[in-house]
Parts: structure tokens; C-alpha cells; sequence
């Protein structure tokens, strides 16, 4: 057995799923950039697009059924939290999918296993292929067991990521985070912004916003889950 079937296999057994059709498992699992050519086909993208929505669905279910007296604003708050770019990549990392993630040379030397980005979209390109392989049931008996628990912790009170960082950063001498914009993209109306924070000692961490604010909190929020630290904050 390859070391990369080894690895997937590790990952089904992680996910509690077991893919009759591997191609879609290897199709979830492909960035563009470890593709040659211009097809987008053989990659995670399509998958991505399935899944975000197969995800969006299962969760709604789940929370409907799970707080019976929740009205219509509590669940939709529940839900944009619980499938947002941020909450995807932080079950990525807890099933470890950035080490089976099939990468080109550049991207994976500049660190494309640990972009949140990318792995939040592994993530659903993931789900979008059980649902492929084994239908709605599969698909919501992964999304349990992977988002569950996260669906049942009770709503706290909302904080600001950036200055639970910056306390953190005080307590073990670190100096205050630095954020760097890295990329904006789409029309001057409406922009989506990406951002990196970085601190010595520490692997960077990014995220994705609306608005430079917005992006440096998604960001903040991203280096805590990192370093295994709670953030409060419910980013709409």
C-alpha cells in the first residue's frame, strides 16, 4: 500500500466513511495546482460547490431538530457559524486532512496545507463526495460526526478575536500581532479581502472578509484555533 492510499484510508477511518468510488475520494482531495493544464475538472472545486450546499442542508436539519424552540434568528445564527470558512477548516485540522491534501510543488512549499482557504474548502469538497458516494444519509452521518459536538455548545456571549489574541500574546511576552493584507479580490462594491496575522514563534494564520476588519478578526480567530485557545465571537 502507497503511502497516499495509506493516508487516505487513515482519513476514511477518521471520518467514519468508506468510499465505494475512490476517484470522488481523490477528486475531494486535488488542488488546481497539482493538475496540469487548464482544466478545473479533475480538482476539488465542483465537489466544493456540492458540498457547501449538502453541508448548509444537513446542518439546517440538524439544528431544526435539535433546538425544537430556537426561533428563526438563533438557528440562522447557529448555522452561519457552524458552516462559515472558519469552522471548516477547524474540523479540517481535526481530522488532519491537510496531510492527504494532493498539492502542486509551489503550493505546498508555501505552506498550502495549512491555508485556511484551502482546507476549508477541502472540507466541503470532502462532504460533497460522500454525498456523491453514498447519498443524503452518508453525507448527514458524517457531518454529525464530525460537527456535532460543535452544534450542541451553547451560544456564549460574543468577544472580539483580535483582542483575545493580543491578551494572549501580552501574557507570554509576544508582541501585538501584525496583519497583513495579502489579497483583495472582486469589484470595488463589494470586496473580499484576505489577511494574514503573524507572531514570532508561531505559524501565520489568515482569513477572509468583507471588510479589512472583518478579515483581521477571521484571521485572529483562525491563530487561536491554532493554538487551541476558544474564540467567542460569532462573525455573521
Amino acid at each position: 500500500m502507497s503511502r497516499r492510499t495509506k493516508g487516505r484510508k487513515e482519513l476514511e477511518e477518521r471520518i467514519g466513511y468508506d468510499f465505494a468510488d475512490k476517484s470522488l475520494l481523490d477528486s475531494a482531495l486535488t488542488h488546481i495546482s497539482a493538475l496540469t493544464g487548464a482544466s478545473r475538472i479533475g480538482s476539488y472545486q465542483r465537489l466544493e460547490f456540492l458540498g457547501d450546499h449538502v453541508l448548509g442542508l444537513v446542518i439546517s436539519d440538524m439544528l431544526f431538530r435539535a433546538f425544537p424552540k430556537a426561533n428563526e434568528g438563533e438557528l440562522s445564527r447557529r448555522l452561519a457559524d457552524l458552516v462559515r470558512k472558519e469552522t471548516c477548516a477547524e474540523v479540517a485540522r481535526a481530522i488532519d486532512l491537510g496531510a492527504v491534501i494532493k498539492l502542486g510543488i509551489s503550493e505546498s512549499n508555501a505552506g498550502g496545507r495549512r491555508r485556511l482557504a484551502i482546507l476549508a474548502d477541502v472540507c466541503e469538497a470532502l462532504v460533497g463526495a460522500v454525498f456523491l458516494d453514498g447519498g443524503y444519509a452518508a453525507a448527514a452521518t458524517v457531518i454529525e460526526r464530525l460537527w456535532g459536538e460543535r452544534m450542541r455548545a451553547p451560544v456564549r456571549p460574543l468577544r472580539d478575536p483580535k483582542t483575545i489574541l493580543q491578551e494572549w500574546a501580552q501574557k507570554r511576552g509576544l508582541p501585538t500581532p501584525a496583519y497583513r493584507e495579502v489579497e483583495r479580490k472582486g469589484p470595488d462594491h463589494s470586496p473580499e479581502f484576505r489577511i494574514i496575522v503573524e507572531l514570532p514563534g508561531r505559524s501565520p494564520a489568515e482569513g477572509v472578509g468583507r471588510s479589512k476588519r472583518a478579515a483581521e478578526q477571521a484571521a485572529a480567530a483562525a491563530m487561536l484555533s491554532q493554538e487551541g485557545i476558544k474564540s467567542d465571537r460569532r462573525d455573521g
